[in-house]
């Protein structure tokens, strides 16, 4: 005769339930120390860079110091992205998300020296310097994130994440303009340098080690560093599909550089409608990281299809958009694509993070955001280049076009994740 149940108890196995974000931001403080620091610097940064933009078009009487501090900020981030992954492996991670911190707001400082046309190329150092720190300081937040949460939250972290930038593009771009117009353009450059100071105070306070701490290894050269990480991606395919993925919805972000034009020659709003376009994509952004986390959730086969459908969302809202005349349905259209976008980046960012090891992660986030930074930069020197064939409507559609087209060819060369669960390497 059996004594007791005759169920196996298979409590013990059961992995813990994901907590919602709220949970999680109560109930784990260093995660929620390093939300808030790039919260606060994210909304600095965007206080600062629409006035200067329109402090230096008021200076100078031509678009183009805008359009080369623009190009810096991209340009900057992919040359030392490759360097930036070797150093976030190496040091603190904490310590250097500190640092870069201070560095950003020594350069955002050097603002106040930019008074009139011949001061006007001091803006293109302190941004490109400020580019420079992000390389940095991106890759670093992104590797630790591992570290801070548990494994069954980091889907959730992510997705905070991700909102946090929608939120700040959406509400630091509209914020950016009052405040200049009713403070003054320095005072704004004065808010992203306390910003920043204190987004370095909220990371001091961590206490979790932000990465592995085991013995370190003999120092290599830079050059072994990127071999090793190379060989380590051919040896797991799923880390290729992965790095290739965010560059699908990046090359159609060129379609953001024909806002101003579409505004004046199809919808008519000026520069108020202009602006809530950009709002619209940060309405996207914030939706993105929710809804994947929904449709991930405990389905972490569906990775594939969820990165393609987003990719997919993101090229069919602008081909829509191209064709509209009507601005609430290209505002709507717009959340749309770039709900796709941010759900792109949050899906992929999060199995990067699951599939690589602490000890490399570093150098492998630093290759994805390489490559996205690259697309992103080649998208807007092809929208550049379409408006001088044809107008800005077929100019959209053409970059849409491109989206699509990477999002089906993605498909075919990522089998690698069609059956397989990012899993957390040791």
């Amino acid at each position: 005769m059996l004594t007791g149940s005759s169920t196996p108890d298979t409590t013990a196995h059961t992995p813990p339930a994901p907590r919602t974000a709220v949970q999680l931001l109560r109930q784990e403080a260093d995660f929620r120390r390093v939300y808030l620091s790039q919260l606060v610097s994210l909304g600095g940064d965007w206080f600062a860079m629409i006035p200067l933009l329109a402090l230096l078009q008021e200076l100078t009487g031509a678009p183009l110091w805008g359009a080369l501090v623009l190009a810096a900020d991209t340009l900057v981030i992919a040359a030392l992205s490759p360097y930036a992954g070797v150093v976030v492996d190496r040091v603190d991670r904490r310590r250097l998300m500190i640092l870069c911190d201070l560095l950003s707001a020594a350069f955002i400082a050097t603002l106040f020296l930019v008074r009139d046309e011949s001061t006007a190329w001091i803006a293109l150092i302190a941004l490109g310097g400020v580019a420079g720190v992000k390389a940095f300081y991106g890759p670093a937040a992104s590797a630790a994130l591992p570290n801070l949460v548990p494994k069954q939250d980091l889907l959730t972290a992510n997705a905070l994440n991700g909102g946090a930038w929608g939120v700040m593009l959406a509400v630091g771009a509209s914020l950016g303009a009052l405040l200049a117009s009713a403070v003054g353009t320095y005072w704004c450059f004065a808010l992203d340098v306390v910003t920043f100071c204190l987004s370095a105070a909220l990371v001091q306070r961590v206490q979790k080690p932000c990465g592995d701490r085991r013995p370190a290894r003999t120092r290599s050269r830079v050059r072994d560093d990127l071999r090793e990480t190379a060989e380590f991606a051919r040896t797991d395919r799923r880390i290729i599909a992965l790095v290739l993925a965010k560059p699908g919805t990046a090359l159609g972000n060129g379609v953001l550089a024909l806002f101003p034009a579409l505004g004046a020659a199809v919808f008519h709003v000026g520069a108020v409608g202009v602006g809530l376009l950009y709002a619209a994509r940060g309405v996207g952004a914030l939706i993105g990281p929710v809804l994947g986390r929904r449709l991930l959730s405990g389905r972490e086969d569906r990775i594939r299809l969820l990165v393609l459908a987003s990719t997919l969302t993101f090229g069919l809202a602008y081909a829509g958009f191209s064709a509209a005349t009507w601005f609430p349905l290209a505002v709507l259209l717009v959340v749309t694509a770039h709900i796709g976008g941010s759900m792109n980046s949050t899906l992929s960012s999060f199995a990067l993070q699951s599939a690589t090891p602490d000890r490399i992660r570093g150098r492998v986030l630093s290759a994805d955001f390489m490559f996205s930074t690259l697309s992103l930069g080649a998208s807007q020197l092809v929208a550049g280049g379409l408006t001088i064939t044809m107008n800005a409507q077929h100019a959209a559609l053409c970059i849409a076009a491109i989206v699509i087209t990477y999002g089906v060819l993605w498909w075919t060369l990522a089998d690698s994740l069609r059956q397989t669960n990012p899993s957390p390497a040791k």
